[in-house]
């Protein structure tokens, strides 16, 4: 699926060969080792939030710079108004810290990160994706205000979080193919780490 600009200025999904996840091949299949995908059907979002079996330890905290962290607050702050908060029953502060802990998994807070699959920058987009943005993804403040919209539409397609996370790491028809979160580790492990991190932010400002 990719994002199609419309006449009205908003995005529109379309079918096409290379999906938006970092970790999507050209076929739009998830590049994920046949060895880390679950065999378990997919699970309800709320089961699947249970710890798993052996434990789930969060993520340490990663600290950026002054500046790194400004940009993300500014990005997030500029889209505080967006229908999708409303559709995830989120508050300004809780998209700020969601936007933030997405960006503290994906690249570590590291503009300069490069993925395997050539994901690139703070939001780890693909230059696929970032054409259809519009941005440029070795510019910071471009990389990021692309990663916020993304973030964005996902939640206003899904209206839950998770489900959210799971379509920015395994792609939208993954979550909508399964129903929920895909059974795959690797996005299940992304979902589980943001929303750590998320808790971890939103309690730092109680």
């Amino acid at each position: 699926m990719v994002l199609v600009p419309g006449s009205d200025g908003t995005f529109q999904y379309r079918e096409q060969s290379n999906g938006f996840a970092r970790h999507f091949a050209l076929d739009g299949q998830p590049i994920i080792p046949e060895a880390e995908r679950s065999a378990s059907p997919s699970q309800d979002t709320m089961s699947f939030l249970a710890e798993p079996e052996g434990g789930f330890v969060a993520p340490r905290a990663v600290f950026g710079r002054e500046d790194v962290l400004n940009a993300i607050d500014q990005t997030a702050v500029r889209y505080g108004g967006h229908v999708a908060l409303r559709k995830a029953d989120m508050s300004v502060t809780e998209w700020r810290h969601f936007y933030r802990a997405n960006i503290e998994i994906e690249s570590a807070y590291n503009p300069r990160a490069r993925s395997h699959v050539g994901a690139i920058g703070l939001g780890q987009l693909m230059p696929g994706t970032a054409v259809t943005l519009g941005v440029d993804p070795h510019d910071m403040h471009q990389n990021l205000d692309g990663s916020a919209r993304y973030l964005l539409l996902l939640l206003d397609r899904f209206g839950s979080k998770e489900l959210a996370l799971a379509g920015y790491n395994a792609g939208p028809e993954a979550v909508s193919r399964h129903g929920g979160i895909p059974p795959y580790r690797e996005t299940q492990g992304h979902v589980r780490k943001v929303m750590a991190v998320f808790t971890r932010l939103n309690g730092d400002t109680l």
